[in-house]
């Protein structure tokens, strides 16, 4: 972990848990599927932990045959006040604005539905910073596929490589850094087990969007390499 990163042309970013704060939608979703189907219902804390594939990977096990059916349902659900439901994580909106007037190409590729996630960029007015917004059943495959990733950057003449960062709090992100050959960044606040990350270790970790942008300002001012 914390290896020496190369400068990045582009920074691509998950969404919930790295950027924004929107599990209480995704839960209420979830669990108005689970109650849909004849499940009971998860707590919160189920949510976070295994709600981390697309819908279109994770259903079908979930659901069986019927998992279309709960998925129109879940999506109807969250579909009522997933923007009045967001919260922005600590310093995130100067965080992308720091790093797009250094001139970095910046996207975001999440399992999250691509329309309802390029609503909420939108709703945020986040479109200002964030060239390229890649959700689920974008691209041909979702994270952690490689697939995400070309979508993400095809367009910006910016080829996969470690001048890619790919930065997001879960294992899937980080497979799916090592999948696409680019830079694995991991962004999490709480402590935990790197056992979780052994088969795809983090090429970096950061606490927070503050110590990620001071981690960038920094050794430019003092003439230092990273």
């Amino acid at each position: 972990m914390n290896q020496t990163l190369i400068n990045p042309k582009a920074i691509v970013f998950d969404w919930d848990d790295t950027l924004v704060d929107n599990w209480h939608s995704i839960h209420a979703g979830l669990n108005a599927a689970l109650t849909a189907m004849g499940h009971d219902p998860w707590p919160i804390d189920k949510t976070r932990s295994n709600v981390r594939r697309s819908m279109r990977d994770s259903f079908p096990s979930l659901f069986g045959e019927k998992w279309k059916e709960a998925a129109e349902i879940f999506l109807s659900h969250v579909r009522r006040n997933h923007l009045e439901t967001i919260y922005v994580l600590d310093y995130v909106p100067e965080m992308l604005s720091h790093f797009h007037q250094a001139g970095i190409y910046l996207g975001v590729v999440s399992n999250k539905n691509g329309v309802l996630l390029r609503e909420e960029v939108e709703f945020l007015n986040w479109n200002k910073w964030i060239s390229k917004t890649v959700g689920a059943n974008d691209a041909v495959r979702d994270k952690p596929d490689k697939a995400p990733i070309d979508l993400v950057l095809d367009g910006s003449g910016i080829s996969r490589s470690k001048e890619v960062w790919f930065v997001g709090d879960a294992i899937s992100d980080m497979e799916c850094a090592y999948n696409a050959g680019v830079s694995a960044i991991l962004l999490r606040a709480n402590a935990y087990d790197p056992k979780e990350f052994a088969e795809f270790p983090p090429d970096r970790t950061f606490k927070n969007a503050s110590e990620l942008t001071r981690f960038f300002i920094l050794p430019k001012q003092s003439g230092q390499n990273r």
